[in-house]
């Protein structure tokens, strides 16, 4: 075999362990933003359950660029110093989302330390439905004179 017959065997080698249809994944990146509401209602502990630790149900509607609604669950501890405490909390958000509709599943992680609030509320990884599949991002949310609104710095990848 001559060394241009090598060359071409070891490209034929070369193309069959490439993929022959490579498909490209589109990301889309948006902001979106607006305002809710939430009704907190505490929900009876178990059997045992240490009294410093609280659990509530979250009912939210989302306006604005997220139109929707939420149902969720939140844990909740004090600390004995007035002003310190920390939570967790899941939400399934359905709605449309500047309008591509779907759902996904919102995770929140927050402490307060002596009246300072530090938050993070992100996407969990695949939980996007319907046109929400391939949903990440993380939402802000503020509080202002009882009022709450949202940021949401979003992706969506779509795969062709």
């Amino acid at each position: 075999m001559s060394n241009s017959g090598q060359a071409q065997n070891q490209s034929a080698g070369q193309a069959a362990t490439t993929p022959g249809a490579v498909t490209k994944e589109k990301v889309l990146t948006s902001h979106a933003s607006g305002t809710f509401e939430v009704k907190v209602a505490p929900q009876a502990p178990d059997d045992g359950a240490d009294a410093g630790l609280g659990r509530m149900s979250l009912d939210k509607q989302f306006h604005g660029d997220l139109d929707g609604t939420s149902k969720g669950q939140m844990l909740a501890a004090m600390s004995s110093l007035p002003g310190s405490g920390g939570y967790v909390a899941l939400e399934r958000v359905t709605g449309t989302l500047k309008g591509k509709s779907g759902s996904f599943v919102l995770q929140h992680s927050g402490t307060m330390t002596r009246g300072v609030p530090q938050m993070t509320v992100s996407v969990v990884p695949d939980s996007g439905t319907e046109q929400l599949v391939g949903l990440a991002g993380m939402m802000t949310i503020k509080i202002a004179d009882g009022k709450h609104s949202y940021e949401f710095d979003y992706t969506i990848t779509e795969t062709p």
